[in-house]
Protein backbone atom coordinates (compact mmCIF):
# COMPACT_ATOMS: atom_id res chain seq x y z
CA UNK A 1 0.00 0.00 0.00
CA UNK A 2 1.40 3.20 -0.52
CA UNK A 3 1.69 5.66 1.88
CA UNK A 4 0.68 9.73 2.35
CA UNK A 5 1.53 12.33 5.14
CA UNK A 6 -1.54 13.48 7.12
CA UNK A 7 0.41 17.44 8.03
CA UNK A 8 3.57 17.15 9.72
CA UNK A 9 3.01 14.29 12.47
CA UNK A 10 1.57 11.22 10.79
CA UNK A 11 2.46 8.56 7.71
CA UNK A 12 -0.79 6.93 6.57
CA UNK A 13 -2.37 3.86 3.93
CA UNK A 14 -3.04 6.40 1.09
CA UNK A 15 -6.49 4.67 1.31
CA UNK A 16 -7.90 4.39 4.96
CA UNK A 17 -11.15 2.60 6.37
CA UNK A 18 -13.92 4.32 7.42
CA UNK A 19 -15.56 2.02 10.40
CA UNK A 20 -18.57 3.46 10.81
CA UNK A 21 -20.77 1.20 8.68
CA UNK A 22 -20.14 -1.64 10.48
CA UNK A 23 -22.03 -0.43 13.78
CA UNK A 24 -23.94 2.99 12.80
CA UNK A 25 -26.13 4.17 10.33
CA UNK A 26 -26.42 1.42 7.50
CA UNK A 27 -27.80 -1.25 9.50
CA UNK A 28 -24.47 -2.33 11.15
CA UNK A 29 -23.28 -6.51 10.84
CA UNK A 30 -22.47 -8.98 12.89
CA UNK A 31 -18.98 -8.01 15.10
CA UNK A 32 -17.11 -11.04 14.58
CA UNK A 33 -17.21 -10.48 10.53
CA UNK A 34 -16.61 -7.17 11.11
CA UNK A 35 -13.21 -8.07 13.13
CA UNK A 36 -12.48 -10.50 10.26
CA UNK A 37 -12.20 -7.38 7.89
CA UNK A 38 -10.73 -5.02 10.28
CA UNK A 39 -8.02 -7.83 10.68
CA UNK A 40 -7.45 -8.48 6.62
CA UNK A 41 -7.35 -4.16 6.34
CA UNK A 42 -4.04 -4.86 8.48
CA UNK A 43 -2.82 -7.53 6.32
CA UNK A 44 -3.20 -5.58 3.25
CA UNK A 45 -1.99 -2.22 4.42
CA UNK A 46 -4.85 -0.61 4.74
CA UNK A 47 -3.77 0.92 8.70
CA UNK A 48 -5.41 4.58 8.62
CA UNK A 49 -8.77 3.35 10.60
CA UNK A 50 -11.58 6.10 11.32
CA UNK A 51 -13.99 6.09 13.94
CA UNK A 52 -16.09 7.96 16.82
CA UNK A 53 -18.07 8.20 19.89
CA UNK A 54 -20.87 9.14 18.28
CA UNK A 55 -20.99 6.38 15.68
CA UNK A 56 -23.36 3.50 17.57
CA UNK A 57 -22.75 5.57 20.07
CA UNK A 58 -19.70 4.19 21.43
CA UNK A 59 -20.33 0.26 19.93
CA UNK A 60 -17.77 1.56 17.11
CA UNK A 61 -14.86 2.76 19.01
CA UNK A 62 -15.35 -0.77 21.05
CA UNK A 63 -15.56 -2.86 18.33
CA UNK A 64 -12.30 -1.24 16.56
CA UNK A 65 -10.49 -1.34 20.16
CA UNK A 66 -11.31 -5.28 19.61
CA UNK A 67 -9.72 -5.60 16.56
CA UNK A 68 -6.65 -3.58 17.65
CA UNK A 69 -5.78 -6.19 20.32
CA UNK A 70 -1.87 -7.64 18.78
CA UNK A 71 -2.14 -4.83 16.27
CA UNK A 72 -1.94 -1.68 17.51
CA UNK A 73 1.70 -0.39 16.47
CA UNK A 74 0.63 -1.49 12.96
CA UNK A 75 -2.82 0.66 13.11
CA UNK A 76 -3.40 4.76 12.74
CA UNK A 77 -6.12 5.42 14.76
CA UNK A 78 -8.58 8.45 14.26
CA UNK A 79 -11.83 8.74 16.49
CA UNK A 80 -14.01 12.04 16.99
CA UNK A 81 -15.52 13.88 19.44
CA UNK A 82 -18.23 16.82 19.30
CA UNK A 83 -21.65 16.10 20.14
CA UNK A 84 -23.28 15.64 23.72
CA UNK A 85 -24.23 12.01 24.31
CA UNK A 86 -26.64 10.96 26.95
CA UNK A 87 -24.76 8.76 29.97
CA UNK A 88 -22.85 5.74 28.83
CA UNK A 89 -23.64 4.06 31.66
CA UNK A 90 -27.33 4.52 32.02
CA UNK A 91 -27.87 3.31 28.73
CA UNK A 92 -29.74 6.43 27.30
CA UNK A 93 -27.23 7.43 24.60
CA UNK A 94 -29.25 10.31 23.42
CA UNK A 95 -27.69 13.14 20.97
CA UNK A 96 -28.26 16.29 22.73
CA UNK A 97 -26.36 19.30 19.94
CA UNK A 98 -22.87 20.04 20.12
CA UNK A 99 -20.34 19.86 22.99
CA UNK A 100 -16.52 21.12 22.75
CA UNK A 101 -16.14 22.99 26.11
CA UNK A 102 -12.82 22.08 27.07
CA UNK A 103 -13.88 20.27 30.05
CA UNK A 104 -15.72 17.88 28.21
CA UNK A 105 -13.11 17.39 25.24
CA UNK A 106 -10.78 15.97 27.95
CA UNK A 107 -13.36 13.68 29.34
CA UNK A 108 -14.45 12.56 25.80
CA UNK A 109 -10.57 11.92 25.44
CA UNK A 110 -10.34 10.02 28.40
CA UNK A 111 -13.26 7.88 27.33
CA UNK A 112 -12.20 6.92 23.77
CA UNK A 113 -9.04 6.08 24.81
CA UNK A 114 -10.59 3.51 27.57
CA UNK A 115 -13.30 2.22 24.76
CA UNK A 116 -10.25 1.37 22.07
CA UNK A 117 -7.86 0.04 24.55
CA UNK A 118 -5.25 1.94 23.78
CA UNK A 119 -2.94 4.98 25.53
CA UNK A 120 -2.57 7.74 21.92
CA UNK A 121 -4.81 8.47 20.01
CA UNK A 122 -3.22 8.96 16.59
CA UNK A 123 -6.01 11.87 15.16
CA UNK A 124 -8.63 13.36 17.80
CA UNK A 125 -10.80 15.29 15.41
CA UNK A 126 -13.74 17.70 16.54
CA UNK A 127 -16.59 15.98 14.69
CA UNK A 128 -18.73 19.16 14.20
CA UNK A 129 -17.67 22.82 15.04
CA UNK A 130 -19.62 24.14 18.05
CA UNK A 131 -21.08 27.55 17.41
CA UNK A 132 -21.23 28.07 21.17
CA UNK A 133 -17.67 27.62 22.21
CA UNK A 134 -14.72 29.70 20.21
CA UNK A 135 -12.24 27.11 18.34
CA UNK A 136 -9.07 28.53 20.04
CA UNK A 137 -10.55 27.42 23.13
CA UNK A 138 -11.49 23.94 21.99
CA UNK A 139 -8.22 23.46 20.01
CA UNK A 140 -6.28 24.83 23.47
CA UNK A 141 -7.74 21.57 24.81
CA UNK A 142 -7.18 19.34 21.86
CA UNK A 143 -3.51 20.86 22.56
CA UNK A 144 -2.84 20.11 26.08
CA UNK A 145 -4.39 16.57 25.26
CA UNK A 146 -0.78 16.68 22.79
CA UNK A 147 1.52 17.67 25.39
CA UNK A 148 0.19 15.14 28.13
CA UNK A 149 1.05 12.48 25.27
CA UNK A 150 -2.68 11.31 24.94
CA UNK A 151 -3.39 12.31 21.51
CA UNK A 152 -0.46 12.99 18.31
CA UNK A 153 -2.35 15.01 16.08
CA UNK A 154 -5.25 17.24 15.78
CA UNK A 155 -8.30 17.52 13.26
CA UNK A 156 -11.57 19.01 12.57
CA UNK A 157 -14.48 17.82 10.46
CA UNK A 158 -16.38 19.79 8.09
CA UNK A 159 -15.08 22.96 9.46
CA UNK A 160 -15.04 26.44 7.42
CA UNK A 161 -12.08 28.13 6.54
CA UNK A 162 -12.13 30.66 8.83
CA UNK A 163 -12.66 28.49 11.57
CA UNK A 164 -9.55 26.24 10.02
CA UNK A 165 -7.27 29.48 10.21
CA UNK A 166 -7.93 30.01 13.53
CA UNK A 167 -7.23 26.35 15.08
CA UNK A 168 -4.21 26.37 12.94
CA UNK A 169 -2.56 28.95 14.53
CA UNK A 170 -3.49 27.99 17.65
CA UNK A 171 -2.15 24.51 16.94
CA UNK A 172 -0.95 22.88 14.37
CA UNK A 173 -3.86 21.09 12.36
CA UNK A 174 -3.24 17.79 10.50
CA UNK A 175 -5.73 16.96 8.97
CA UNK A 176 -9.26 18.42 7.80
CA UNK A 177 -12.10 15.32 7.31
CA UNK A 178 -15.14 16.41 4.29
CA UNK A 179 -17.93 14.55 2.35
CA UNK A 180 -15.70 14.59 -1.18
CA UNK A 181 -16.30 12.56 -3.83
CA UNK A 182 -17.16 12.77 -7.49
CA UNK A 183 -20.92 13.47 -6.27
CA UNK A 184 -19.65 15.90 -3.41
CA UNK A 185 -16.94 18.67 -4.91
CA UNK A 186 -17.67 20.93 -2.28
CA UNK A 187 -14.47 21.60 -1.03
CA UNK A 188 -12.41 22.07 -4.29
CA UNK A 189 -13.67 25.82 -4.17
CA UNK A 190 -11.87 27.14 -0.27
CA UNK A 191 -11.12 23.97 1.55
CA UNK A 192 -8.71 21.79 -0.58
CA UNK A 193 -6.18 25.39 -1.67
CA UNK A 194 -6.49 26.49 2.00
CA UNK A 195 -5.02 22.95 3.42
CA UNK A 196 -2.48 23.25 0.37
CA UNK A 197 -1.69 26.75 1.79
CA UNK A 198 -1.74 25.93 5.57
CA UNK A 199 0.16 22.16 4.95
CA UNK A 200 -3.07 20.16 6.10
CA UNK A 201 -4.22 16.92 4.83
CA UNK A 202 -8.05 16.30 3.22
CA UNK A 203 -9.60 13.44 4.72
CA UNK A 204 -12.58 12.79 2.46
CA UNK A 205 -15.35 10.60 4.20
CA UNK A 206 -18.04 9.19 1.67
CA UNK A 207 -15.92 9.04 -1.39
CA UNK A 208 -17.47 6.60 -3.02
CA UNK A 209 -20.86 8.75 -2.32
CA UNK A 210 -22.35 6.69 0.25
CA UNK A 211 -22.41 3.65 -1.91
CA UNK A 212 -23.94 4.73 -4.87
CA UNK A 213 -20.58 5.45 -6.90
CA UNK A 214 -20.07 1.62 -6.57
CA UNK A 215 -22.48 1.09 -9.43
CA UNK A 216 -24.22 -1.40 -6.82
CA UNK A 217 -27.39 0.69 -5.57
CA UNK A 218 -29.95 2.25 -7.56
CA UNK A 219 -33.14 2.55 -5.83
CA UNK A 220 -33.91 3.44 -1.99
CA UNK A 221 -35.46 0.27 -1.65
CA UNK A 222 -32.25 -1.68 -1.56
CA UNK A 223 -31.84 0.66 1.87
CA UNK A 224 -32.95 -1.33 5.08
CA UNK A 225 -35.67 0.32 7.44
CA UNK A 226 -33.23 2.06 9.81
CA UNK A 227 -30.40 2.80 7.42
CA UNK A 228 -29.49 6.62 7.64
CA UNK A 229 -29.49 7.15 3.78
CA UNK A 230 -33.24 7.13 3.78
CA UNK A 231 -33.36 10.70 5.27
CA UNK A 232 -30.81 11.62 2.93
CA UNK A 233 -32.43 13.95 -0.37
CA UNK A 234 -29.98 12.49 -2.30
CA UNK A 235 -31.68 8.96 -1.97
CA UNK A 236 -34.93 10.07 -2.28
CA UNK A 237 -35.92 7.87 -5.81
CA UNK A 238 -36.31 11.06 -7.77
CA UNK A 239 -32.34 12.09 -7.48
CA UNK A 240 -31.39 8.62 -7.42
CA UNK A 241 -33.19 8.17 -11.12
CA UNK A 242 -32.14 11.48 -12.00
CA UNK A 243 -28.47 10.19 -11.18
CA UNK A 244 -28.65 6.51 -12.62
CA UNK A 245 -26.88 8.06 -15.58
CA UNK A 246 -24.21 9.21 -13.93
CA UNK A 247 -23.08 5.83 -12.94
CA UNK A 248 -23.75 4.49 -15.33
CA UNK A 249 -21.20 6.65 -17.11
CA UNK A 250 -18.89 5.91 -14.55
CA UNK A 251 -19.17 2.04 -14.70
CA UNK A 252 -18.73 3.02 -18.74
CA UNK A 253 -15.25 4.19 -17.82
CA UNK A 254 -13.68 2.44 -15.11
CA UNK A 255 -14.68 -0.95 -17.63
CA UNK A 256 -12.72 1.01 -20.27
CA UNK A 257 -9.93 0.78 -17.87
CA UNK A 258 -10.43 -3.06 -16.39
CA UNK A 259 -11.42 -1.51 -12.87
CA UNK A 260 -14.56 -1.21 -10.91
CA UNK A 261 -17.10 1.70 -10.73
CA UNK A 262 -15.76 2.27 -6.70
CA UNK A 263 -11.76 2.09 -7.70
CA UNK A 264 -11.91 4.53 -10.72
CA UNK A 265 -14.23 7.33 -8.18
CA UNK A 266 -11.12 6.52 -5.70
CA UNK A 267 -8.73 6.62 -8.55
CA UNK A 268 -10.19 10.14 -9.06
CA UNK A 269 -9.58 11.52 -5.30
CA UNK A 270 -6.53 10.05 -5.00
CA UNK A 271 -5.23 12.27 -8.49
CA UNK A 272 -6.46 15.23 -6.83
CA UNK A 273 -3.58 16.25 -4.60
CA UNK A 274 -1.18 14.09 -2.65
CA UNK A 275 -2.68 15.23 0.67
CA UNK A 276 -5.63 13.48 -0.06
CA UNK A 277 -6.48 10.61 1.47
CA UNK A 278 -9.65 9.12 1.01
CA UNK A 279 -11.16 6.76 4.13
CA UNK A 280 -13.95 4.70 2.13
CA UNK A 281 -16.06 2.25 4.27
CA UNK A 282 -16.45 -1.31 3.66
CA UNK A 283 -17.64 -4.03 5.80
CA UNK A 284 -16.59 -6.93 3.64
CA UNK A 285 -13.92 -8.30 2.97
CA UNK A 286 -14.00 -8.08 -0.69
CA UNK A 287 -15.14 -4.54 -0.89
CA UNK A 288 -11.70 -3.79 1.14
CA UNK A 289 -10.04 -5.42 -0.53
CA UNK A 290 -11.53 -4.12 -4.39
CA UNK A 291 -10.76 -0.15 -2.68
CA UNK A 292 -7.74 -0.95 -1.50
CA UNK A 293 -6.17 -1.72 -4.75
CA UNK A 294 -7.43 1.79 -6.76
CA UNK A 295 -4.50 3.22 -5.12
CA UNK A 296 -2.12 1.46 -7.32
CA UNK A 297 -4.27 3.37 -10.30
CA UNK A 298 -2.63 6.14 -11.92
CA UNK A 299 -4.79 8.62 -14.43
CA UNK A 300 -3.74 10.99 -16.73
CA UNK A 301 -4.22 14.05 -16.35
CA UNK A 302 -6.78 14.14 -20.12
CA UNK A 303 -8.39 10.87 -17.72
CA UNK A 304 -9.09 13.02 -14.43
CA UNK A 305 -10.62 16.04 -16.30
CA UNK A 306 -12.99 13.47 -18.58
CA UNK A 307 -14.16 11.56 -15.44
CA UNK A 308 -14.91 14.96 -13.59
CA UNK A 309 -16.50 16.85 -16.08
CA UNK A 310 -19.06 13.53 -16.97
CA UNK A 311 -20.02 12.96 -13.18
CA UNK A 312 -21.02 16.27 -12.62
CA UNK A 313 -24.38 18.14 -12.00
CA UNK A 314 -25.15 15.32 -9.25
CA UNK A 315 -29.42 15.95 -8.66
CA UNK A 316 -29.99 16.12 -4.70
CA UNK A 317 -28.11 17.41 -2.02
CA UNK A 318 -26.29 15.64 0.53
CA UNK A 319 -27.59 16.37 3.56
CA UNK A 320 -31.15 17.93 4.72
CA UNK A 321 -30.77 21.60 5.77
CA UNK A 322 -31.23 21.35 9.31
CA UNK A 323 -27.25 18.92 8.90
CA UNK A 324 -26.25 21.14 6.44
CA UNK A 325 -26.37 24.16 8.76
CA UNK A 326 -23.91 21.86 11.39
CA UNK A 327 -21.42 22.13 8.22
CA UNK A 328 -18.73 24.80 6.90
CA UNK A 329 -18.96 26.73 10.10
Amino acid sequence: MHQRKLGNDLTVSAIGLGCMGMSHAYGGQDEAESIKTLHRAVEIGVTFWDTAEVYGPFTNERLVGKALKGRRDKVTVATKFGFRIGDEKDGTKNLGGTDSRPEHVKEVCDASLQRLGIETIDLFYQHRVDPNVPIEETVGAMAELVKAGKVRALGLSEAGPETIRKAHATHPIAAIQNEYSLFTRDPEDKIIPLCEELGISLVPYSPLGRGQLTGGLSSPDQLAEGDFRRNLPRFQADAMAANAALVETLKSLAEARGVTAAQLALAWLLSRKDFVVPIPGARKIRHLEENAAAADITLSETEQAEIGEKLANVAGARYRPDQLAMTGR
